[in-house]
């Protein structure tokens, strides 16, 4: 069974650009509309081999800009940076216009 890793979505969204057009759209099929393979092929008119092995290179390729870039692990430690910052705030009991501009700032993050 071929078995779909949720975070090639995630790496689809910041490194898709780079990808081949056509790799580009059988992943964004496959994982953003959910098509299957079958469906994938009968889409693009290749075999359902074809299909998978275009996937599998896409992904490889993903995996490669992340593992040099790092674009994915950054976004998200920012993210968690903004939620552990915003609760240290609460915490601290600071409200009003501090409070409303640290969240709208951590807003732009999520």
């Amino acid at each position: 069974m071929f078995e779909k890793d949720l975070h090639i979505s995630f790496l689809l969204d910041f490194y898709g650009e780079v990808l081949s057009e056509r790799k580009r759209t059988v992943l964004d099929l496959y994982y953003n509309d959910d098509l299957s393979l079958a469906e994938i092929a009968e889409e693009i008119g290749i075999s359902r081999q074809g299909v998978r092995e275009l996937i599998k290179k896409a992904e490889e390729e993903l995996r490669f800009y992340e593992e040099k870039l790092g674009l994915c692990y950054r976004f998200r430690q920012a993210q968690q940076s903004a939620e552990e910052l915003l609760a240290l705030l609460r915490k601290a009991g600071v409200e009003g216009e501090v409070f409303q501009a640290a969240e709208a700032l951590a807003e732009k993050i999520r």
